[in-house]
């Protein structure tokens, strides 16, 4: 069984106590307004509560992976948007940390860390979501390095990002074989579209980026070229563990806004806690949210461990703590009923935010495919 350190139970209660003060009280807002929360994530940044998982020496806060989601959970138990952004950061920058040289590490990780800078992760593109294969943004070769070409959508941070780690083909006849990681710094060439319009996380800002005719030098390639698909799979299976932390987040705070209703409720003369039906609901949603947790860590422990076999546990972890979070949110809703699908109350803001988990960063059906993968293999 797992137990926290005094240490890290130290810092749940940190994150805890931040998400309390500062980003609970402003999470409808944000949400509301679609509002980009630029203040909070700079409180965050002062606090320690982003870029988990960088090391010290390159700037971050130097966690494993296992104390960063037992943090993620509390944070997205606040807002999945907010915690989005931050976690988007983590996200463009494993890639440099998992394939990158020292020298690329040093060079690129620091500016973005030590300033509270934001970074974007762009493999997704309009004929490119679960099929990587069909990635359309092109590098072709020059003198130096490579000129990159194409667009990518559904990219958190695009629009404030001054590092992105893009994922190009350089020969399409390849597939797979031809993808390659590139870093790719704020430059001309490179731009943010259309900004999406969306059911949730409304606080973080998803946009598709134009690359055109922008020159990425050949030092910038992560890994080797053809090199990217691995690169990308090693990222996800690294960081899904931490959707998972946030999923429970969010699972638990529409889970705690259930409970405190059905306590304060009164119909037939008694609060509805008091009926069987309320309290099996209750009782199932308590249970699932548990199991998550359990998963959720038992993946991040591998990481940690530099287990070689945990791009099972990790899509077990991200699958089922979002299919978790969709549930509960949705029976928090049921409970609070008509109040719950009013914006009064946070339970309805869960919900939405709930769907994208088993969305993004691989939907729960590549997830499946992933576990299935690797129990056949």
């Amino acid at each position: 069984m797992f137990r926290l350190s005094a240490e890290q139970l130290a810092m749940q209660k940190m994150a805890r106590d931040f998400t309390e003060k500062e980003i609970i009280p402003v999470a409808a807002e944000y949400d509301e307004q679609e509002k980009f929360p630029d203040a909070v994530i700079r409180k965050m940044w002062e606090t320690g509560l982003v870029n988990f998982t960088v090391p010290e020496a390159l700037g971050g806060v130097g966690l494993d992976t296992l104390t960063s989601c037992v943090l993620t959970e509390e944070l997205g138990r606040g807002c999945a948007g907010i915690t989005t952004v931050a976690a988007a950061n983590s996200l463009a920058l494993y890639p440099i940390l998992i394939a990158g040289s020292e020298e690329q590490k040093k060079k690129f990780i620091p500016p973005i860390t030590t300033a509270g800078k934001y970074a974007a992760f762009c493999l997704t593109e309009p004929n490119a979501g679960s099929d990587a294969a069909s990635v359309a943004t092109n590098a072709k070769a020059v003198d130096g390095g490579y000129v990159l070409n194409g667009s990518k959508c559904f990219i958190t941070n695009g629009d404030v990002a001054d590092l992105f780690v893009v994922f190009a083909t350089v020969d399409k006849s390849k597939g797979l074989k031809g993808l390659t990681a590139f870093v790719v710094p704020k430059s001309d060439g490179v731009s943010a579209g259309k900004k999406e319009i969306k059911l949730g996380i409304r606080a973080s800002s998803t946009v598709v980026v134009n690359f055109d005719n922008v020159f990425v030098p050949a030092e910038n390639v992560l890994g080797g070229e053809g090199m990217g698909f691995k690169v990308a799979m090693q990222t996800l299976d690294t960081s899904r563990p931490l959707i998972g932390a946030l999923s429970v987040g969010v699972a638990r705070g529409a889970y705690e806004s259930a409970v405190k209703y059905a306590k304060e409720r009164v119909q037939f003369g008694q609060p509805i806690a008091n009926f069987q039906m309320i309290q099996a609901m209750l009782a199932n949603m308590a249970t699932r949210i548990d199991a998550s947790r359990l998963l959720v860590w038992r993946a991040a422990d591998m990481v940690d461990q530099k287990d070689a076999s945990f791009a099972k546990e990790s899509a077990m972890a991200k699958m089922y703590a979002s299919d978790v979070a969709m549930d509960v949110t949705t029976d928090a809703v049921q409970i609070l009923g008509g109040y719950g699908y009013s914006r009064e109350y946070p339970v309805e803001k869960y919900m939405r935010d709930a769907k994208i988990m088993q969305i993004y960063e691989g939907t729960n059906q590549i997830q499946r495919l992933v576990i299935a993968g690797n129990i056949l293999r």
